[in-house]
């Protein structure tokens, strides 16, 4: 057996695609690797199906990400008024967010807005670059699991106005990208984070209403809204390249999900030091983590607080450290224009 920790979706109104999407599983935060889907149907019509012996089950954990959607259908979740304790799973249940978070966000917030603000061109390219590391599991000789690090560092160039192909590398290798469109929240561009509302409560109710398609009441989901939205807030932030005012209402925003914490030290993937904000789920805590000084993001990670399989309480899972990001003019080429 083989399990990896990682750093995951559209509705048809066809009754078709409607019923395939009553007989597939809801996506839990352990997912099943990948089955042929005839055989999955078949299996889920008829369970004395025999289906051909498979290869050795593989269990995928996965960060919970938001839903995909696209700059239509994201513009229209702005009127729709949700919650910010979202869905009301059990999975919700949380305090609201401390005092000294919001505090820590808010100045956080404004040293974003403070920053020169970039005259994207839609000829231009947003520029990401981080290292990083994931922990894998996998079956040792003789029994038993034995734990892995495995090292994920990634440059990657995603055309402004989302028209076209963009470059990805990293540890495995060169590879292009195909041209974005329009974007969603899940696979952004700056042009659509250029829309985004800039008030932070309406930017929060534009993204819980996203996260409440898959994570919300009914659903199934053992993320739950809350968690689903602090984790892609985070993955916008350290993903993208953004206007100022727009990374200044999602910190913004992100004081008002409850559960949110300070964590006074943590360290990222670089080996830097700084301060974090934080939110706990299933005995593992997400750290957006900022120099202390400058209060620029600085990287991501995700610690046990409990022993278990993939560690001991106070092991990293995931690290992500943020090491260079701007606006480019082709791919593979460096940022003329730096950005934090």
């Amino acid at each position: 057996m083989n399990t990896t920790r990682g750093h995951r979706d559209e509705r048809d109104e066809h009754g078709e695609r409607q019923e395939l999407a009553r007989l597939l599983p809801p996506p839990p935060y352990l997912e099943m690797a990948p089955q042929p889907l005839k055989e999955f149907l078949l299996n889920e019509i008829d369970p004395h199906h025999r289906a051909p012996t498979p290869a050795p089950a593989r269990l995928v954990r996965r960060r919970p990400r938001l839903l995909a959607v696209t700059a239509v259908a994201a513009a229209a979740a702005v009127a729709v008024v949700v919650s910010t304790q979202g869905g009301g799973t059990p999975a919700d249940k949380a305090p609201p967010a401390s005092a000294a978070s919001v505090q820590l966000l808010d100045r956080v917030a404004q040293a974003a807005y403070t920053q020169p603000r970039s005259q994207a061109r839609d000829s231009q390219y947003s520029y990401v670059k981080t290292v990083g590391h994931s922990t894998s599991l996998s079956e040792a000789p003789g029994g038993g699991m034995q734990r892995a690090t495995t090292t994920e560092n990634l440059e990657q160039w995603v055309a402004v106005d989302g028209t076209r192909p963009g470059l990805q590398r990293g540890t495995g290798g060169e590879k292009q990208i195909p041209a974005p469109g329009g974007g969603s929240l899940n696979s952004p561009t700056y042009k659509l984070l250029a829309a985004l509302p800039t008030d932070p409560e309406a930017l929060l109710k534009q993204i819980y209403a996203d996260a409440d398609l898959n994570h919300g009441t009914g659903s199934g989901s053992t993320t739950g809204p809350d968690q689903e939205v602090f984790t892609g807030i985070g993955d916008l932030l350290r993903r993208s390249v953004a206007p100022p005012e727009v990374s200044a209402a999602l910190y913004r925003a992100a004081g008002h999900i409850p559960g949110v914490v300070t964590v006074d030290d943590a360290v990222d993937a670089a080996g830097r030091h700084g301060i974090a904000v934080a939110r706990t789920h299933n005995d593992e805590r997400s750290e957006w983590i900022f120099d202390k000084q400058t209060l620029r993001l600085l990287g991501e990670r995700t610690v046990l607080l409990k022993d278990g399989p993939w560690g001991k309480a106070g092991d990293e899972v995931t690290s992500v450290a943020v090491v260079a990001r701007g606006l480019a003019d082709a791919p593979g080429r460096a940022p003329t224009t730096k950005s934090n």
